[in-house]
């Protein structure tokens, strides 16, 4: 495994991380992940009545959890793009 991928797996096991621990159903969360040279694509997944938690008041806890996996990005020496889909 690659330094690269190492990264982005630990991205996406903190994003599932958090994710799981903010939402009603934890079984729901799906984290999927798309390299594309040094950038890291994240996209999360979670059951229709949890999006707003995920997302927050105004955006809050999306942009915290982005602020969050940009320091893991930038540690790494990558870049990382969170979609709550």
């Amino acid at each position: 495994m690659s330094e690269e991928t190492g990264g982005a797996s630990r991205m996406k096991g903190l994003l599932e991380h958090v994710a799981k621990q903010l939402v009603d159903d934890p079984s729901a969360v799906v984290v999927t992940e798309e390299l594309d040279g040094d950038f890291v694509k994240l996209h999360l997944r979670v059951a229709e009545g949890d999006v707003g938690k995920v997302i927050g008041r105004g955006g809050r806890i999306a942009k915290a959890i982005r602020a969050l996996l940009k320091v893991m990005a930038t540690r790494d020496g990558t870049k990382v793009n969170l979609e709550i889909d």
